[in-house]
């Protein structure tokens, strides 16, 4: 999957739009070119983050430690910072 995505020194940055309590939990790439997280967590109490963290982390094979958001944290647009990722 070719990702939109920003280059920093030590990893990717990426802007992601949320859907949380989906029916199936898995990124896919929109007809727009957003990336589009599908969460089978409600948004409430932090669980869609932590889905969103650790699906983030199996699909590009980093640690949960290594996948930070840091913007967007009550939001649904959310900007993630994966670290160790290259393209």
């Amino acid at each position: 999957m070719n990702l939109p995505h920003t280059k920093v020194q030590d990893g990717i940055i990426i802007e992601v739009k949320v859907i949380p309590k989906s029916s199936k939990k898995g990124i896919v790439l929109g007809e727009d070119g957003i990336i589009k997280a599908k969460l089978t967590a409600p948004p409430v109490d932090g669980a869609a983050n932590e889905q969103l963290v650790k699906l983030l982390a199996e699909q590009f094979g980093i640690r949960k430690s290594d996948v930070v958001i840091f913007k967007g944290e009550t939001s649904r647009k959310k900007t993630i910072k994966l670290t160790g990722v290259k393209f």
